[in-house]
């Protein structure tokens, strides 16, 4: 392989997808709150017992998630840099974690260990199948003999498309971990209604809109899908949800119906960033044109 590629447990792509590439995920840590024993995020998303995971959050158990230190990021990219691969890190947005800061701390430490090799870090300014979706896209182009360089460029400018949107239960883990201010919450939890949440520019959770009830919901994101989505059938589009089947499968319903995709991957939250987005919650992840991250509408 012409370069490694890297990323991390946030991005919920299962790894049938990855282990025949090659492709190494930096877990993800949590631990349970007044309970300091961290435990590492599921390495692979398809052996997630997400029930029962979201089921101690709905009875009252609540999760801390920790921030991986430069230290770790060093240790995996390094062993590729060791068998004299470049490395390519594929990173959760910096504007809901500090893990992409870290990331460049250790690209300094990578570099001095290692300066003959090239570390690009990347941040798709996504989480969860957003990243995802980048991740996938940065294997096809390595496959198609694209460079290092030119791989990063190309993936630059699609995390520019990426539109992530989605609804909550409650807003109170969102509130909780910091993802989403106070006075939010409040409206949210005194009118009962539920919120449409969007990825901006920055990588930053912002409520767009609020309806009435989860069919609602649903059809809401399913709308922005039908405006914003650009060739929908050349393209993976992604659904993650904190156990919600059947909100799940009336969205998919709702996207073949107008603009079927190319494909559409479904997967449930792994831990860390469904302790942040609470039970309930249903998310989209498409691509649109460069300007689709600024759309709040």
């Amino acid at each position: 392989m012409s370069f490694a590629i890297v990323s991390d447990t946030s991005c919920n792509v299962p790894m049938r997808l990855l282990s025949q590439h090659g492709v190494t995920l930096v877990p993800f840590t949590y631990y349970k709150k007044r309970d300091d024993k961290e435990q590492l995020s599921c390495i692979d998303i398809d052996s997630f017992d997400g029930k029962e995971f979201y089921d101690l959050i709905r009875k009252g158990t609540l999760f801390n998630t920790s921030q991986v230190t430069p230290q770790t990021y060093f240790d995996h990219m390094s062993e590729y840099a060791k068998k004299g691969q470049d490395v390519l890190y594929i990173s959760m947005s910096s504007g809901i974690s500090g893990s992409y800061n870290s990331s460049l701390a250790a690209k300094k430490m990578l570099e001095e260990e290692f300066p003959e090799r090239k570390f690009l870090m990347l941040d798709t300014k996504a989480a969860s199948l957003g990243e995802g979706i980048v991740l996938l896209k940065a294997i096809e182009l390595r496959d198609k003999g694209l460079d290092i360089e030119e791989c990063y460029k190309e993936l630059d400018k699609m995390c520019k498309c990426i539109y992530q949107v989605f609804t909550v239960d409650s807003l109170r883990h969102l509130q909780r971990t910091g993802r989403l201010s106070n006075a939010a919450m409040i409206i949210g939890n005194l009118l009962n209604i539920k919120p449409i949440l969007m990825g901006n520019e920055l990588g930053q959770i912002i409520n767009i809109a609020k309806v009435r009830g989860s069919k609602s919901a649903i059809k809401s994101m399913a709308e922005r899908y039908d405006r914003l989505v650009k060739d929908p059938g050349s393209q993976i589009v992604g659904i993650a949800h904190s156990d919600n089947e059947e909100d799940t499968k009336y969205l998919i319903e709702l996207l073949n119906k107008n603009n079927p995709p190319k494909e559409i991957l479904t997967v449930c939250y792994e831990p860390v960033t469904g302790s942040h987005v609470g039970p309930g919650t249903v998310a989209l992840f498409f691509l649109g044109d460069e300007n689709v991250r600024s759309n709040q509408k």
